[in-house]
C-alpha cells in the first residue's frame, strides 16, 4: 500500500483534498446541531426533568439574563429607568428573540430587583437553543443592552448564548497549537520540508474529523466539547503518528536506501506500529462506553473519528507527500554530508547516550528521585472533588462573570444555581412550607401547576458549586420529600451536576480497570512478559494521580489560574476524568511500546537486559522527547479555548504527557528495568505456549545484509549470536564513533558497526566458532583480537591505548 501510494502520490493527494474539501461544504451547509445531554436514566434529576418535559414541552429556547447596578440611588429611579427599558424594548424586537420579560412590567417585575433597590436583571427568551442561535443576532442583543450604560450604571449579560460570542475566535487555540509544534518540529529535524509533513497530515486528519463530527451531530446526540476534545487529540496524535513515520524514513535515507525504499520501509515498520498505535487509542476511547454516560457517547464518536482518520492520513496520504519531496526530506546539510561521505547509520545523540548510561549506573537513585517528584505532584489528587463548572468560573474580565457575581450580590449566592422540586402529587402546599424551613434554602415557592406537575423554585443560600448545596440536595430527597408524603423529585442543572458526578464516581473503578486490564494483555501478547505489562500498569496508574494533583491544584485550589487567565477556582467536571484516562492510557500506551519494543528487539538478539535497556532509552528518547514536547505545546494551547472543560483538558493532558514521557518512560521505567534484571523479559512457559503471537514492529531490514560465515566443516555452524560490550581508553572513559569489525579467521568482514556516544557496541555473529574483531579509532589507533564465540551472545570489553599498530592491515 505505501508502495502505491508513493507511486501515485498525485491521485492520493487530489482524493484527499478533494474528500476534505467536499465534507467541508456539506458540514458547513448544513450547519451543528450539537446537544448537551446530561441526563442519566435511574436517577432523581433524570425522573425530575421527565415530568417537566410532560408539563412544559414548549420551553426549549434558551434563556439568558440583563443585569443592571446602578452605584448611586435605586433601579428605579426614573434616570435608571428611562436608560435600560428602552434598551430591553429594542432588544424585544431583535430578530431571534422570543420575548423579554424585565423587572418594570407590572406587580411580578417586583421580584427582579434585589432588596436594596440597587441589582435588577431581566430574562431574556431566544427562540433557539444557545448553539442555534447565530452569533450575529446574540451580539447584537449584547451591544444594545451595553449601549445603555453610563456612569454610575454597569451592564452586564449572561447565559449560554452571551458565552458564545465572548470566546476567542473558533480556530485561535488550534493554530497556536500548530505553530508551536511547528517550531519543535522544525528544530528537531532541521528542514522546513520534513516539518511541514506532521503538520499536513494533522491538518487532514484534524479537519476530515472535525467536519464529519458536525455531519453526525445531525443524526447523533454529540456534545458542544466534543469537536474541541477531538481536534486536541486529533492533533496531537496526527502530528506524533507522522513524526515517528517521517523519522524512521530519514534514518533510512541516511542509510543510502532510495527515498522510494526507504518510504515503503518506514511504512511497513513504523507505520504498523501506528497502526497498532492508534487502535489503541481508539480503544481506550471506547472504553468510556463502559460506564454508560449518555454524555460521552458523542465524545467517543466525535474523537475516536478523528483519530482514525489521522491514522488514515499518516498511512496513505503521508508517503504521498514523501514523494513529492524525495531527498529534500533532510535538511541542507545531512544533503551534502550523504553527498560527500556517503551513506552512515543514525546515531543516538551524546546527551541521550549519556542520560541512558547515567540510568544504568544509578537506577536505584534515579527510581527513588522520580517516585518521590510523582508522589509529590499526586497529593492534591487526595481532595478531588467532581462537579460541573459554570460562569461563575469564567475569567473577571468576562461580562458572563460579571453578571453572575452581580445576581449572587443582589440575590444570594444560590441564585445562579436555583433547584426545581418537581411534584406530581401529595400534598404541595406542605412540601413547600417544610422546603423553606430547612436550613440552607433562601427562599421557595411554588409555580403554577400545569397537566398536574408542580414546580417549586428553590434558591439554596450557597452557591451551585458548593459542597453546602450538595448536601441539600441530599437533605431534600432523603428527609424532607418523604416526610411529607409527595411524589416529588429534585432536578435543574445543579442537581443534574451533582447526579452526574456522583454516577460518574461510581463506575469510575469499572472504567479504570477495564483500560488498565486491557492495556495489561495488549502488552503481554506484544512483549511476551508479565513484568513489562504490569510495570506498564502501575505507571499508567502513577501518571493518572501525578497529572490529576496538577490538575486540581491548578483549577480546584486556584493556583495559577489568574496567571493563566483561566477564571476562578472550582470543582473538576464530571466528565473529565473518564476523558483524559482515556487519552492518558492511549498516549501512554504510544511511548510505551516504542520504548520497550527497541529495547525487546535488543533483549532478543543478546539476552544482556542491562544493554538492552540501555541501548533501547538512548535509542529512543529523542523521539518520545520530541512526541511528548509537541503534545504538551498542542495540549497548553486550548487553555486559549475560551472553554472552561477544554482549558483543563488542555492543562491536565498536557501534565500527564510530560510527567509520563520526561520522569516515566525517561527515567522511572529504565530505572526499574535495570532493578529487575532478566526478571522483564520472565513468562511462563505454559502461558508462552498459549498466547498469540504480535509483532507490533517488524524489524527493520538493513541496508545492506552481511555476508553470511560459511557452514559444515569447512566453518562454523550453528544458531546465530553476537558480540558485545564497550570500547574504552586506558583511563575507562568511552571512544565514541569506533569502528568496529567483525571478520572470519580467513579475512572476510562479516559485521561492521559504530560505537556510540558510550562506547558501547554490539557485531552480528552468524554462528558459534572462530572469528577475529578489529577496533579503529582515528585518535587511537586499532586493535584487534581473536575470539571464539560459543552458543550465547559473548560480552568483549576493549581497551585502546594509543599505541597501538594497524592490526586490520
Amino acid at each position: 500500500m505505501a508502495r502505491w501510494c508513493y507511486r501515485h502520490r498525485l491521485v492520493v493527494l487530489l482524493v484527499w483534498v478533494g474528500a476534505l474539501f467536499g465534507v467541508g461544504f456539506s458540514a458547513s451547509s448544513a450547519g451543528t446541531d450539537y446537544a448537551n445531554v446530561f441526563s442519566l436514566p435511574d436517577t432523581d434529576s433524570k425522573s425530575a426533568y421527565d415530568l417537566m418535559q410532560k408539563a412544559f414541552p414548549n420551553t426549549s429556547g434558551d434563556t439568558d439574563t440583563v443585569v443592571w447596578k446602578a452605584d448611586r440611588g435605586s433601579v428605579r429611579d426614573a434616570a435608571v429607568r428611562d436608560r435600560v427599558q428602552p434598551a430591553l424594548d429594542a432588544i424585544a424586537k431583535v430578530r431571534g428573540v422570543g420575548a423579554v420579560a424585565g423587572p418594570y412590567d407590572g406587580p411580578g417585575g417586583a421580584a427582579q430587583i434585589s432588596r436594596d433597590g440597587t441589582i435588577a436583571y431581566a430574562q431574556l427568551t431566544f427562540v433557539q437553543r444557545a448553539n442555534e442561535i447565530p452569533k450575529d443576532v446574540v451580539q447584537q442583543v449584547l451591544d444594545t443592552a451595553q449601549g445603555a450604560e453610563r456612569g454610575g450604571l454597569e451592564i452586564e449579560l449572561g447565559g449560554q448564548a452571551i458565552q458564545r460570542v465572548q470566546e476567542p475566535p473558533q480556530g485561535l487555540s488550534e493554530m497556536v497549537g500548530i505553530v508551536a509544534a511547528a517550531v519543535v518540529l522544525f528544530l528537531a529535524f532541521g528542514s522546513f520540508f520534513a516539518m511541514t509533513l506532521p503538520i499536513a497530515i494533522a491538518v487532514f486528519g484534524v479537519g476530515m474529523g472535525l467536519f464529519s463530527t458536525q455531519l453526525l451531530s445531525h443524526t447523533t446526540n454529540i456534545p458542544d466539547i466534543a469537536p474541541l476534545l477531538a481536534s486536541l487529540i486529533g492533533l496531537g496524535v496526527g502530528i506524533d503518528y507522522a513524526l515517528f513515520i517521517v523519522t524512521r524514513h530519514r534514518r533510512g535515507i541516511l542509510r543510502g536506501m532510495d527515498p522510494e525504499e526507504a518510504a515503503v520501509t518506514a511504512l511497513n515498520t513504523s507505520g504498523r506500529a501506528v497502526l497498532f498505535a492508534g487502535g489503541t487509542v481508539c480503544i481506550a476511547l471506547a472504553g468510556m462506553l463502559v460506564t454508560r454516560l449518555r454524555f460521552l457517547d458523542g465524545v467517543v464518536i466525535g474523537t475516536s473519528l478523528t483519530v482514525v482518520l489521522s491514522v488514515l492520513a499518516a498511512v496513505t496520504l503521508l508517503p504521498a507527500l514523501l514523494g513529492f519531496l524525495g531527498p529534500r526530506v533532510l535538511s541542507r546539510r545531512q544533503r551534502r554530508r550523504l553527498a560527500a561521505e556517503g551513506p552512515a547509520p543514525e546515531r543516538a545523540s551524546g546527551l541521550a547516550a549519556r542520560w541512558s548510561a547515567n540510568v544504568e549506573k544509578r537506577p536505584r537513585r534515579i527510581a527513588a528521585f522520580a517516585v518521590v517528584v510523582m508522589a509529590v505532584l499526586a497529593v492534591p489528587v487526595l481532595s478531588l472533588r467532581l462537579g460541573a463548572t459554570d460562569q461563575g468560573n469564567d475569567d473577571a474580565s468576562t461580562t458572563t462573570r460579571k453578571a453572575y457575581d452581580l445576581l449572587a450580590e443582589g440575590f444570594g449566592p444560590g441564585f445562579n444555581g436555583p433547584l426545581q422540586v418537581v411534584s406530581a402529587g401529595g400534598d404541595t402546599a406542605t412540601l413547600v412550607e417544610d422546603i423553606r424551613a430547612t436550613s440552607g434554602v433562601a427562599r421557595a415557592a411554588a409555580l403554577p401547576p400545569a397537566r398536574g406537575v408542580t414546580v417549586i423554585q428553590v434558591v439554596p443560600t450557597t452557591s451551585p458549586q458548593s459542597k453546602e448545596t450538595d448536601d441539600l440536595i441530599d437533605t431534600l430527597r432523603d428527609r424532607v420529600i418523604p416526610k411529607a408524603g409527595a411524589d416529588a423529585h429534585v432536578g435543574g442543572v445543579t442537581a443534574v451536576s451533582k447526579d452526574f458526578a456522583a454516577v460518574t464516581g461510581d463506575r469510575l473503578p469499572l472504567f479504570v480497570a477495564t483500560i488498565i486490564g486491557l492495556g495489561f494483555l495488549l502488552l503481554l501478547v506484544a512483549f511476551r512478559s508479565l513484568v513489562v505489562p504490569l510495570t506498564a500498569a502501575v505507571m499508567n496508574l502513577i501518571a493518572a494521580a501525578a497529572s490529576f494533583g496538577v490538575l486540581v491544584a491548578v483549577f480546584q485550589w486556584g493556583w495559577g489560574l489568574d496567571l493563566l487567565g483561566l477564571g476562578k477556582e472550582g470543582p473538576i467536571n464530571a466528565f473529565l476524568p473518564v476523558i483524559m484516562l482515556s487519552l492518558l492510557f492511549g498516549l501512554s500506551m504510544d511511548y510505551q511500546v516504542f520504548l520497550v519494543s527497541r529495547m525487546h528487539e535488543e533483549w532478543v538478539h543478546t539476552r544482556d537486559n542491562a544493554r538492552a535497556v540501555r541501548v533501547g532509552l538512548a535509542e529512543t528518547s529523542r523521539v518520545i522527547n520530541s512526541a511528548a514536547l509537541i503534545m504538551v505545546c498542542v495540549f497548553l494551547a486550548f487553555v486559549l479555548s475560551g472553554d472552561s472543560g477544554a482549558a483543563m483538558a488542555g492543562v491536565g493532558l498536557a501534565a500527564a504527557v510530560a510527567l509520563d514521557a520526561f520522569i516515566l518512560r525517561t527515567a522511572l521505567v529504565p530505572a526499574a528495568m535495570h532493578l529487575f534484571g532478566t526478571s522483564n523479559w520472565w513468562l511462563p512457559g505454559w502461558l508462552e505456549r498459549r498466547l498469540p503471537h504480535l509483532a507490533v514492529e517488524p524489524q527493520e531490514e538493513p541496508a545492506a545484509a552481511a555476508p553470511q560465515a560459511p557452514s559444515g566443516p569447512s566453518g562454523p555452524s550453528g544458531p546465530a549470536t553476537a558480540v558485545h560490550g564497550f570500547v574504552r581508553t586506558a583511563d575507562g572513559d568511552p571512544v565514541e564513533d569506533a569502528s568496529v569489525t567483525l571478520m572470519s579467521t580467513g579475512g572476510r568482514q562479516l559485521d561492521r558497526v559504530t560505537a556510540l556516544a558510550d562506547g558501547s557496541y554490539i557485531v552480528s555473529v552468524p554462528a558459534p566458532g572462530a572469528y577475529l574483531l578489529a577496533v579503529t579509532s582515528p585518535s587511537y589507533g586499532s586493535k584487534a583480537r581473536h575470539l571464539t564465540v560459543t552458543e550465547g551472545p559473548l560480552v568483549y570489553d576493549v581497551e585502546l591505548t594509543g599505541d597501538e599498530v594497524d592490526a586490520v592491515t
